[in-house]
């Protein structure tokens, strides 16, 4: 089972100027109230395509999910061939907007 505290993890697609690359990941994110913006953030399983892709460099990209687009930065790969990926804004998975998408609705 997935773990629960992930805001997504699962299929996602990392674009560029000049490729487009099918990756997992697992994102997270939370409202930071000193400057009132949303960063997320998370891992990109290892890919030899986005290896080659950014040279072992950090690169601006987009990552898109089923949820939408968001424009964030690729960093290094980890000793594991992961790259962390972070961003501020909208990020590309679904997060509440209100509160009444945090209360569980009654089905009765």
């Amino acid at each position: 089972m997935e773990d629960e505290d992930d805001d997504y993890t699962g299929p996602a697609m990392l674009r560029t100027e000049d490729a487009a690359i099918a990756v997992e990941v697992v994102l997270r994110g939370h409202f930071q109230p000193i400057d009132g913006r949303f960063h997320w953030y998370g891992r990109i399983a290892a890919n030899p395509e986005v290896d080659a892709l950014t040279g072992g460099r950090s690169a601006r990209v987009v990552l898109s999910t089923d949820d939408g687009d968001a424009l964030g930065t690729l960093s290094d790969p980890d000793p594991w061939s992961r790259h962390r990926i972070t961003g501020v804004g909208r990020p590309p998975f679904a997060v509440p907007t209100s509160l009444s998408d945090l209360e569980p609705t009654d089905p009765a």
